[in-house]
C-alpha cells in the first residue's frame, strides 16, 4: 500500500509539474471560439435549458452531454476565464493517470510496470494536445471514465455480482457519452481477458498468472469459456452499437463527414496505414509536434506498402510470442483496435493527416509492450535493477521537460499556430488561424499575409475568404473584401456568416437594400444569428424604421445578453425616439460589458446632456 501511494503522489507531482503553466494559457482559434467562447448555449449554465440542450442532438459535431455538462460546470465555476477550464482538463487528466495505473496494478499484480505505464501515459508530450486544448474535454473526460471501466471491470472479475457487472456497464455508458470513440471498449475488455485477467482458465484465489496457460482445459472447454465472455460483453457491444447509431444522428448528420468523393476512400486507407507508423515514430521521437498535420494531396503506392510491410512483420512477431509473452499481443492489439475510429476512414469537419490526440489513447498498448517487454529482455542481466531504475528515471525527467516545452506552445493562438507553421509544410488550417489571431491583436497586414498564403495553398477555403474579407474591410478596401465574399458563397451558397458579412461590407457601401436581403437571408439559414439580427437593425435604423430595428436589437439580445454592441445600438434607436431614460439604460449596460466602449460612452453623455440640456439627438451613432 506504501508503494501505491508513493507512486500515487510522483504521479501527482510529476504531472502538475509538466502542466501546471496551463493555468495562465488563453482560448485558441481552432473550436474554443466555437464551442466554448461563442456557445450561447453553454453560457446557460446548469440550467433546465442548458441540460435539454446538453442532450439533444443539435451539436455542431457529435453528441457527447457529459461533455457539455462538464463544460456547463465549468462556466457555473470561472465563466470565461480560460485557466479555469485548462485546470479542469488538467484534474482530469491527473485523475485518468492515477486509475490507469490502480487498474493495471489489479490486474496484473505489478506495481512498477503498471506505474511505469501510467507515468508515460501521464508525460508523453503526444497528450499535451489533449490536455492543453479546453475543447478536447471530450478526449480527457472520456478517458476517465474508460479506465474507471478498467477498474470496476477489475473488480467485477474478482468478484462477479450483478452490482458489480452493472456499475461496469453505467461507467462505460458515461464514457460513450463523454466521446463515442470508446466503442471497441468491449474488444479491449475481451483482449484483457486473455491477458492479464487470464479468464480463459481457472484462477487461484488471489493469484496472478504472468502467461495465460490452456493447458488445464480441453479445447471444448475453453472454447466454452470464450463463448461466455463473449456472451458477457453482449451488453457492452449493445451500447456501443446505439452510439454510433447517435452519431449519425446528432450533429450535422451525414453532412458533416467529408465525402469520398473530395477525399476518396483508397487515399484515407493509405494515409491512415501510414498515420499507424507515425504515431510509432512520434511516440519515439516527440519532436516537431503540430496542432494540425495537412493531409496529403496523394500519397506515393511504396510509402503504404512499406507501411504495410511493417505493421505486417511486427504483428507477425507479436503473434507469435502470443503464448510466452501475451502482454506483446494484447498491447498491440489495444494500439491497433483502439486508433481505428481516429484513423481517418470517416472524418468529420476538417481532415487531419494525423492528430496528436488521437493517440491519447491508443498510445497506452504500446507502453505496455514496453513496461513488461523490456524488464523480461533484461532478465539475465546482472545488473537489470540498477539499469532499469535509472534509465527510466531519465527517461520520465526527459519527459517531463520535452513536455514542459510543448506546453509553452499552447499559451495562446499567436504561439500555437506559430510553432504550427514553423514544423509542417503547406499548413493552410495554421495560416489561417494564424492570421485570426493576427487580426485579433489588430497587426492585420500580418494576418492579410497568412490568409493570403492559406488561400494559395487551398483557394477553397470558405472560412478563409471570410475571414480575409473581414480583415479588408477594416483597412476600409471594401470592395476587395466583397470579391471575397463572393468567392465564398460560389464555394458554400448556405453560408449564413458569408452572407452577413456582404451585407455589412454593402451597409458601408450605403447599399442598405442589398444588405437588407443579405442579413435576412443569413437569419433564415441561422435563426439565432445574433450578429446578423444586429445589423439587420442597424439598416433598419439608417432608413428611419426604427420600430423594427429596435425588435431587431431587442432579438440579438435575447440569444446574447452579453452583446455590448448591440446594447448600445438599442440604446442609439431609442434615443432617436426621444426615449432617453430607456437609452441611458442601455447605454450603461453596454459599458458595464465593455468598459473601454469608448462610442458607448461618448453616446452616454450625449444622452445625459440631451436629458440636461435637450441636445440635439443627431450626434449619436450606431456600430455594427
Amino acid at each position: 500500500m506504501r508503494r501505491e501511494l508513493f507512486i500515487c503522489l510522483i504521479l501527482i507531482v510529476a504531472t502538475l509539474a509538466a502542466f501546471w503553466q496551463v493555468r495562465n494559457h488563453e482560448f485558441v482559434h481552432l473550436d474554443d471560439y466555437q464551442h466554448i467562447t461563442e456557445n450561447r448555449h453553454l453560457h446557460r449554465g446548469l440550467s433546465t435549458e442548458g441540460i435539454v440542450w446538453a442532450f439533444s442532438f443539435t451539436d455542431v459535431a457529435y453528441w457527447h452531454p457529459m461533455t457539455w455538462l462538464s463544460l456547463m460546470l465549468d462556466y457555473e465555476l470561472y465563466g470565461l476565464n480560460p485557466g479555469g477550464y485548462h485546470l479542469t482538463n488538467l484534474l482530469l487528466h491527473i485523475l485518468s493517470a492515477l486509475f490507469l495505473f490502480l487498474a493495471l496494478r489489479r490486474m496484473t499484480g505489478s506495481i512498477w510496470q503498471s506505474g511505469f505505464v501510467a507515468s508515460l501515459f501521464a508525460l508523453h508530450p503526444l497528450n499535451v494536445e489533449s490536455v492543453a486544448w479546453a475543447v478536447e474535454r471530450k478526449n480527457v473526460l472520456s478517458s476517465l471514465f474508460l479506465m474507471l471501466t478498467l477498474w470496476t471491470y477489475a473488480r467485477y472479475v474478482e468478484r462477479s455480482t450483478p452490482g458489480r457487472y452493472l456499475l461496469v456497464l453505467l461507467v462505460f455508458t458515461l464514457g460513450l457519452m463523454s466521446k463515442p470513440t470508446l466503442v471497441t471498449v468491449p474488444f479491449i475488455l475481451l483482449l484483457l481477458d486473455y491477458w492479464p485477467l487470464n479468464r480463459l482458465q481457472p484462477i487461484p484465489a488471489g493469484g496472478h498468472f504472468d502467461q495465460p496457460s490452456t493447458s488445464s482445459l480441453s479445447s471444448g472447454g475453453r472454447k466454452s469459456l470464450a463463448f461466455r465472455l463473449v456472451l458477457e460483453k453482449v451488453p457492452f457491444f449493445v451500447l456501443a452499437t446505439i452510439a454510433i447509431f447517435l452519431i449519425v444522428l446528432s450533429g450535422q448528420h451525414l453532412e458533416a463527414l467529408v465525402a469520398t468523393t473530395s477525399v476518396p476512400l483508397s487515399l484515407r486507407i493509405g494515409n491512415g496505414l501510414i498515420s499507424y507508423v507515425s504515431y510509432i515514430g512520434k511516440m519515439i521521437w516527440p519532436l516537431n509536434l503540430a496542432v494540425f498535420y495537412p493531409p496529403p494531396a496523394t500519397i506515393s503506392w511504396w510509402q503504404v506498402a512499406a507501411a504495410v510491410l511493417f505493421l505486417m512483420i511486427l504483428s507477425l512477431l507479436v503473434l507469435r510470442a502470443l503464448r510466452t509473452r501475451p502482454y506483446l499481443a494484447v498491447g498491440w492489439l489495444w494500439y491497433v483496435v483502439t486508433l481505428v475510429p481516429s484513423i481517418g476512414l470517416v472524418q468529420a469537419g476538417l481532415w487531419p493527416a494525423m492528430a496528436d490526440r488521437f493517440a491519447y489513447v491508443p498510445l497506452i498498448g504500446l507502453f505496455v509492450m514496453i513496461a513488461w517487454g523490456v524488464p523480461e529482455l533484461l532478465a539475465k542481466y546482472r545488473y537489470r535493477r540498477i539499469v532499469l531504475a535509472t534509465s527510466t528515471t531519465i527517461l520520465l525527467v526527459t519527459l517531463t521537460m520535452v513536455t514542459k516545452l510543448q506546453v509553452r506552445y499552447w499559451q495562446n493562438s499567436f504561439t500555437l499556430f506559430q510553432q504550427a507553421v514553423k514544423v509542417t509544410a503547406n499548413n493552410y488550417v495554421a495560416h489561417d488561424s494564424l492570421g485570426n489571431a493576427l487580426a485579433q491583436k489588430g497587426m492585420l497586414e500580418q494576418a492579410i499575409a497568412h490568409y493570403q498564403e492559406a488561400l494559395k495553398i487551398n483557394p477553397n477555403l470558405v472560412n478563409t475568404h471570410n475571414n480575409l474579407g473581414v480583415a479588408l474591410l477594416k483597412r476600409g478596401e471594401i470592395n476587395r473584401a466583397i470579391a471575397h465574399y463572393n468567392k465564398a458563397l460560389r464555394l458554400k451558397s448556405d453560408s449564413a456568416e458569408t452572407h452577413n458579412n456582404l451585407g455589412v461590407a454593402l451597409f458601408n457601401l450605403g447599399q442598405l437594400d442589398k444588405a437588407i436581403g443579405h442579413y435576412l437571408t443569413a437569419i433564415k439559414l441561422d435563426p439565432n444569428f445574433s450578429k446578423a439580427h444586429n445589423n439587420l437593425g442597424n439598416a433598419l435604423a439608417r432608413k428611419g424604421k426604427l420600430d423594427e430595428a429596435i425588435s431587431q436589437y431587442s432579438r440579438a439580445l435575447e440569444l446574447k445578453t452579453d452583446y455590448s454592441e448591440a446594447h448600445n445600438n438599442l440604446g442609439v434607436a431609442l434615443a432617436q425616439q426621444g426615449k432617453m431614460d430607456e437609452a441611458i439604460v442601455q447605454f450603461n449596460q453596454a459599458l458595464r460589458l465593455k468598459p473601454d466602449y469608448a462610442q458607448a460612452r461618448a453616446n452616454l453623455g450625449y444622452a445625459l446632456d440631451v436629458v440636461k440640456e435637450s441636445r440635439d439627438e443627431s450626434s449619436l451613432s450606431s456600430t455594427p
